[in-house]
């Protein structure tokens, strides 16, 4: 099982950046999966969730710049990140939720950096 997440890198506040999620070795269109980020020091915290049918929710602190999609015909999640804030800045993950049989698989992490 893998989940490959890349899209980030250094990009100016008001500016744009999508990520991306690729999964292998999952059935990735039964899961529900999420973007989560962390910053040194903080606990990871969720981003956006979106489900096999794409229903999605945000933390407050992006909703309406940030947009939580799928392919999953392409086992693809992305997220579109748009108005990026220095406070944006962070390793951004990609996870599947728990299955059947409680396990959870996480991407490798993609760093984002808004500069002011």
């Amino acid at each position: 099982v893998q989940l490959q997440a890349s899209g980030g890198g250094l990009v100016q506040a008001g500016g744009s950046l999508r990520l991306s999620c690729v999964a292998s070795g999952i059935a990735f269109s039964i899961y529900n999966m999420a973007w989560y980020r962390q910053t040194p020091g903080k606990q990871r915290e969720l981003v956006a969730h979106i489900t096999p049918i794409g229903i999605t929710n945000y933390v407050n602190s992006v909703k309406g710049r940030f947009t939580i999609s799928r392919d999953n015909a392409r086992a693809t999640m992305y997220l579109q990140m748009n108005s990026l804030k220095p406070e944006d800045t962070a390793v951004y993950y990609c996870r599947t939720d728990l299955d059947a049989n409680s396990r959870e698989y996480w991407g490798q992490g993609t760093q984002v950096t808004v500069s002011s």
